[in-house]
């Protein structure tokens, strides 16, 4: 299953989000893989808008996985101030699917 998602970086945080994603710590690499996150990518508009694509069998059992683990805890308090947000909400409680309308295949 595809899914994709946007998020939005605050603009004075753009270049440290690029160098934190430069940068992603093994442990958290190690993490998504285990929850079954499989062809992850971020892309970064200029005004901010991150669009993100990721392949998962099922993507809220594959969120949750995440949630449970200690090191995206360490890595979601880590970014949250890179992010605009109106809610409060954790960036990977940001990330809501958007509806798939076309695929080529």
């Amino acid at each position: 299953m595809r899914t994709c998602f946007l998020l939005k970086v605050r603009p004075e945080k753009m270049d440290e989000y690029r160098l934190r994603h430069a940068q992603v710590w093994p442990e958290m690499l190690d993490a998504l893989r285990q929850a079954g996150w499989r062809n992850y990518s971020l892309f970064l508009e200029p005004d901010g808008t991150v669009i993100g694509y990721v392949e998962a069998d099922d993507f809220e059992k594959c969120r949750t996985a995440m949630k449970s683990h200690p090191i995206n805890a360490h890595w979601q308090t880590e970014m949250a101030p890179l992010f605009e947000s109106s809610n409060g909400s954790s960036p990977d409680e940001l990330m809501q699917p958007l509806e798939e309308i076309f695929h080529l295949d």
